[in-house]
């Protein structure tokens, strides 16, 4: 789900952790958000509004009434944005909410807004389960609003347990969700098979051969698939992320064979298949069940190789849509042509090892995609973005 374009008009309140939305400030911007800031007095001693200025290209409002006497305008402020965003919402400015009492320009603003409200609160933990908060909380949903959990964790009072701010990632994550539910669903009644992650092979009870295959890359698939609409079965080898849509059913498998059966469980029913996965080639062929001692000898594992996953998968193929990946270190256009050949792909994803951002464990990627019967280049990206790109091809050519 791109954000691009979009106008968010966050509210900050007089919280310690009025601090983090510069971060969550640059992210949206990053996004190609348009950014305006309104902050209560209260939280302009946690957080400058110079800064925010500066981070959102855009004035930072704290006030009815500027220096030299100029008005702003909070109904022209409120009709302007798509979504509303209060980060974080104090107890106090909750209450205001639910009452409407209207003492600032940030309240007037919200009164105003005829947008979507996203809340995210943050307090102390006595505070955070107070009976009132619930029923603020409650009578807030009633509103309409979508409230985002506090976190638990470290309080700035030096206690632990449930207040903190939700971390920026997972606001950005509400944020793309709404707009993504507002979007046209292009995969709306498909259903979507992705692999992701790495394959453990065991040797003995305490030792694998594996790769290092985080996973990110066809998590983010599996989300923005998702969030478009589709039923997606991911089959993941050993990752330590978790989907956040509801639409994502996770299958959690170990070693190259389970996934395998995994795979063939769904294939035969899905539209869309796509094979991210860094499934080992190789796996032991004995495996000790006991754990192998060192001595002072040399020691060989004699390896077997594992069935081809994705090598079946075009074999099988009926109307599925297939696409699969290829990690190189050389001749990488010859071999992600060759693959895409051999395996009966309709589409493959390259990306190299010396590309410097790209591969295992990274948050961004550069990738290549070839089809029968063209080449697109995309420079390096986010992996969420990388999955906006593969998927906006998939629907190009599978014309949905």
């Amino acid at each position: 789900m791109t954000l691009s374009g979009k106008k968010i008009l966050i509210g900050i309140t007089g919280g310690i952790a009025a601090y983090k939305i510069n971060y969550l400030v640059r992210d949206l911007i990053k996004c190609g958000v348009e950014v305006q800031v309104i902050l209560t007095k209260s939280a302009a001693n946690f957080v400058s509004p110079l800064t925010l200025s500066t981070l959102s290209k855009k004035p930072a409002y704290l006030d009815f009434y500027n220096q030299d006497q100029s008005w702003n305008n909070h109904v022209e402020l409120a009709l302007w944005a798509d979504l509303m965003l209060i980060a974080p919402c104090t107890a106090n400015t909750m209450a205001k909410m639910t009452t409407g009492l209207c003492d600032n320009l940030l309240m007037a603003t919200y009164m105003s807004a005829k947008c979507p409200v996203i809340i995210a609160p943050a307090m102390d933990l006595d505070m955070y389960r107070h009976p009132s908060t619930n029923k603020n909380l409650a009578t807030l949903e009633e509103f309409g609003h979508t409230i985002i959990p506090a976190e638990y964790g470290e309080l700035a009072s030096g206690l632990v347990g449930q207040g903190r701010l939700a971390e920026n990632e997972t606001i950005l994550k509400y944020i793309k969700r709404h707009f993504s539910d507002q979007s046209e669903q292009a995969f709306k009644g498909k259903t979507v098979l992705i692999t992701a992650g790495p394959t453990y092979e065991n040797i003995d009870p305490v030792r694998f051969i594996g790769n290092h295959s985080s996973g990110k890359m066809g998590f983010a698939l599996a989300e923005e698939a998702a969030s478009q609409g589709a039923k997606v079965i991911l089959v993941s080898g050993p990752s330590q992320l978790k989907p956040e849509n509801p639409n994502i059913e996770i299958h959690r498998v170990t070693s190259a064979s389970q996934m395998f059966d995994e795979v063939f469980k769904y294939y035969q029913n899905v539209d869309i298949a796509i094979a991210s996965a860094a499934v080992a080639d190789y796996a032991p062929k004995v495996v000790a069940s006991e754990k192998i001692k060192k001595n002072d000898s040399e020691f060989s594992i004699e390896l077997v190789k594992n069935k081809d996953i994705l090598l079946q998968m075009g074999k099988e193929k009926q109307n599925q849509f297939l696409v699969g990946f290829a990690l190189e270190t050389q001749n990488e256009e010859e071999n992600a042509k060759g693959k895409l050949e051999k395996k009966k792909l309709d589409m493959i994803v390259l990306n190299s090892l010396r590309d410097e951002g790209a591969g295992f464990q990274n948050d961004t990627n550069k990738i290549k995609i070839f089809t029968k019967d063209e080449k697109r280049v995309f420079d390096l990206k986010s992996k969420e973005e990388v999955a906006i790109d593969i998927l906006n091809l998939v629907k190009e050519k599978m014309k949905l």
